[in-house]
């Protein structure tokens, strides 16, 4: 029997806590896998496909930022968000430098725990809908190859810097969102200051110079805030 309901991965040392949100989680639609340690972790994300991975930091086994730094070599299209009772801005700030969608500080009531996980898995679900084909996402008129790093417009191909290639996913994975300042420098940098918005700037200029060719694509400067990838 097929479910259409989402499968999250949660990695929770605490027994009681670890019980009470698989149960809460499983009773409001989604499928629940617990593992009580990174290993148990691991072989379980082996064996099977998840829709989102919910991670202790203060694990017994190991530092939960480098499990999600191996999860992320490992598993990289799985999606993560911390959840933890170390609420400091610099482990906020390492959370989101490693990939997380969300870092939520405990202790989190569970209802809010529900709308936040519903809210994240229909943002990846858009995500997902991007016309995404093996390593690559068809953008307009360009196919945008990840792995390679490159935009391919007909038959030219433009090779992207590293810096350059992770700005555009970022954008493609917020297509028509608004994507602010700070969560792209967050993400992309690790810190959000003056001298990475002036070096943000500067790439999202390299962009638009790429893709200019199609005139279905815009990176839309929203004053003060951010950027939006808009494709029509």
């Amino acid at each position: 029997m097929t479910t259409n309901k989402s499968k999250i991965i949660l990695l929770e040392d605490d027994e009681t806590l670890g019980y009470l949100l698989t149960e809460y989680l499983n009773m409001n639609g989604f499928e629940m896998f617990w593992a009580k340690n990174s290993v148990d972790c691991l072989k379980m994300l082996e064996q099977n496909n998840y829709d989102l991975a919910i991670l202790d930091i203060m694990l017994p086994d190991i530092d939960g930022f480098n499990f999600a730094h191996k999860i992320n070599s490992l598993f990289p299209t799985l999606p993560f968000l911390f959840l933890t009772a170390r609420s400091l801005k610099v482990d906020v700030l390492k959370g989101f430098s490693l990939g997380a969608v969300d870092y939520l500080k405990k202790p989190i009531d569970e209802e809010i725990l529900v709308v936040r996980i519903k809210s994240l898995l229909s943002r990846l679900k858009r995500t997902n809908d991007n016309h995404k084909i093996g390593d690559s996402y068809l953008l307009g008129q360009y196919e945008f190859n990840v792995n390679k790093q490159e935009l391919v417009f007909k038959d030219t191909a433009i090779s992207l810097t590293n810096r350059e290639s992770q700005l555009l996913l970022y954008l493609v994975s917020h297509k028509n969102l608004l994507c602010t300042h700070k969560e792209i420098l967050t993400h992309l940098w690790g810190k959000n200051d003056y001298f990475n918005k002036k070096s943000l700037n500067v790439f999202i200029t390299h962009l638009r110079k790429y893709l200019k060719k199609d005139l279905s694509i815009k990176i839309e400067n929203v004053h003060n805030r951010g950027f939006i990838l808009k494709i029509s």
